[in-house]
């Protein structure tokens, strides 16, 4: 039934399962990826939807390394919208509105396309592990396939128990059953587990609501896309999402059930994610607010099943059901399914290496939710990662890992092994310190050589990524050698409240001022000239156009990332006795040897770790 042993088994297919057993079987793994349910490969199980806020950079980071998010999010985008555009471009975030249903199949057909992968349907129940090394799984009709490494994505499977009111019941999402055995046989071996929780809204039939009385959300009226290959193209059609309020008497009613919430009466006791409250959690902590937004959300081109973003809830159904029918064009409403919460197991993730490698089972790998993330894109980032590092350790080559300068997956990743997380963890801009030079539009400058590199991205992706990057420098050099008049540079200065030149000047010069846009560049002839000439497209342009306008931010923040940098060449023994050194306070000592930091630099950010506590590890180091 299977080949005598896999190189690499990908447990779970969700987001983070599907992009592990991508990555791995396209780096050439012979790969298995094992699902209780075929049919719901990648499922989206709550809002259909993906990037946002930090969210999109990470998804455009997946496309440039060779990842498959990307390119289904475009193929299968019902909107597209770049958030922040009124900030600056480190803010700019792609976010899509996704066929849900189409999400799913494309995913699957790419994975069905994909060489080296193997399928099967199955619950796992247990690990095969020898000398502290795994050696393949157990699924629950007593099957054993072996393999040399393992990646679990779980997601919300494990030991998952789902509460609707005063009902509660075993479930990884709806209509689908939790999964025992793993978090058992880990637990033997000395992992240490928790429980996290989070929770979704109702989905509700699309015909039964009233648009005319919520405000219109309409896509980007020039779309972008997600992928920086050719394979897909920019929306030419979009679908509106919708926006309404809840009121106080909205409020009120949910108020009556509070008591019958599983977590206002004390049944769930595990912590959901603080930024994507319930709405009982909401009117509770906001009691002083008289509305939230809702976003009425279509799940997709032709269905009329509808998702209601901004009242995740675990009240009982009678509840939902009354509340929601008093918001503005909900009056009508009619349920497809109530809205749930949903508590699962997870390991705390400062028990994995850089690579998601854990620290107690060689070739064992942890990626998603079962690290304690939230959100569909940092379980497929952590997936990608994982997968590449599981196929690289079969393979005896070194691991892929990404610095806090070089990607937010970088960020994500050390930010989980180095400080852990007891909430489910959410990707913020705050989080990167480097986020001017981590942008969305240059993530294929940033990594797709790194990939092409380990063999993931094609030549293909290479080859474009080093057209734009030569396209957009030769740009750059033309707005710093062409000088301009007064005569022709004025006119465009006033109309723009700019102040005038007195004598010619270069145009990088006048492009720098804040007040000064493409458009109004375009005005000079010698720039239409260099446009049509070198047939130059828009992704360079505005590719440029930021490496014009931002050249001293990301010269600066470069800078000061090469400095820092210093500190992560100064590696830590890994048998380094911490207990040893005297002048170290006693709490540094525990979390140092608890977490065991590869570098300084990890060792810095290390909550209880003092700057003093660093400088005495360095003088004891000889540093």
């Amino acid at each position: 039934m299977f080949v005598e042993e896999y190189d690499v088994i990908v447990v779970g297919a969700g987001h983070a399962g599907s992009e592990a057993a991508a990555a791995a079987a396209n780096l050439g793994s012979k790969t298995l990826l094992v699902t209780m349910s075929l049919q719901n490969i990648a499922q989206m199980s709550c809002n259909p939807a993906m990037g946002g806020i930090a969210k999109g950079q990470i998804v455009r980071e997946i496309d440039a390394l060779g990842g498959y998010s990307g390119i289904v999010s475009d193929k299968t985008a019902i909107q597209f919208k770049m958030l922040n555009k009124s900030k600056g471009p480190a803010m700019w975030s792609p976010r899509v509105q996704s066929d849900r249903m189409r999400f799913a199949e494309e995913w699957r057909l790419m994975l069905e396309r994909t060489p080296n992968l193997d399928f099967y349907q199955e619950m796992v129940k247990g690990l095969i592990i020898e000398n502290n090394r795994i050696k393949g799984i157990r699924t629950s009709l007593g099957v054993e396939i072996r393999a040399k490494s393992v990646v679990l994505t779980n997601g919300t499977f494990l030991n998952g128990l789902i509460h609707i009111g005063e009902k509660q019941f075993g479930g990884g999402r709806a209509g689908e059953s939790a999964a025992f055995g793993i978090t058992e046989d880990l637990v033997k071996l000395g992992f240490e587990a928790g429980r996290m929780k989070t929770g979704t809204p109702p989905r509700v039939d699309g015909r039964s609501l009233d648009y005319s009385k919520m405000n219109e959300e309409k896509g980007d009226v020039k779309p972008h896309k997600f992928s920086y290959s050719d394979e897909t193209s920019p929306l030419v059609h979009q679908r509106s999402c919708y926006m309404t309020y809840t009121s106080g008497v909205v409020h009120d009613i949910l108020r009556e059930g509070f008591d019958r919430s599983p977590m206002f009466n004390g049944r769930i006791k595990s912590i959901g994610p603080r930024y994507c409250p319930s709405i009982e959690d909401k009117i509770n902590r906001f009691a002083d607010k008289e509305r939230h937004q809702l976003f009425v959300e279509p799940e997709g081109w032709d269905t009329c099943e509808v998702y209601v973003n901004g009242f995740s809830t675990s009240l009982p159904e009678d509840i939902q059901f009354k509340a929601l029918r008093t918001v503005a064009g909900f009056e009508n409403v009619k349920f497809f399914r109530p809205g749930y919460a949903i508590e699962y197991d997870y390991f705390p993730p400062t028990q994995l290496k850089h690579t998601l490698e854990t620290k107690l089972v060689e070739g064992l790998f942890f990626a998603g939710q079962i690290n304690g993330t939230t959100g569909y894109e940092e379980a497929a980032s952590q997936g990608l990662m994982a997968g590449i590092n599981a196929h690289l350790k079969v393979h005896e080559k070194d691991p892929f890992i990404l610095k806090r300068d070089e990607a937010y997956i970088g960020v994500l990743i050390d930010d989980l092994i180095t400080k852990g997380t007891e909430e489910p963890y959410r990707m913020f801009t705050s989080r990167a310190e480097y986020r001017t030079l981590l942008r969305q539009d240059n993530a294929d400058f940033r990594l797709t050589p790194m990939s092409y590199k380990i063999g993931l991205a094609s030549e293909k992706r290479m080859r474009r990524m080093e057209h734009k990057f030569n396209e957009s420098d030769k740009m750059v050099a033309f707005f710093k050698e062409t000088s301009i008049t007064v005569a022709e540079t004025n006119p465009i200065l006033i109309a723009k409240d700019s102040a005038p030149i007195s004598q010619g000047d270069k145009m990088f010069k006048i492009f720098s001022r804040p007040q000064i846009e493409l458009e109004d560049m375009k005005k000079f002839e010698k720039v239409q000239q260099y446009i049509e000439e070198n047939t130059v497209d828009e992704e360079i342009l505005e590719q440029a156009e930021i490496q014009v306008k931002y050249s001293g931010y990301i010269e600066k923040e470069r800078n000061n990332a090469d400095k820092l940098t210093r500190l992560e060449d100064v590696k830590i023994p890994e048998d380094f006795d911490y207990h040893k050194i005297k002048s170290m306070s006693i709490e540094a000592k525990q979390k140092l040897s608890k977490i065991r930091p590869v570098t300084i630099s990890q060792a810095s950010r290390i909550s209880g770790v003092s700057p003093s506590d660093i400088s005495v590890l360095l003088v004891y180091m000889g540093r």
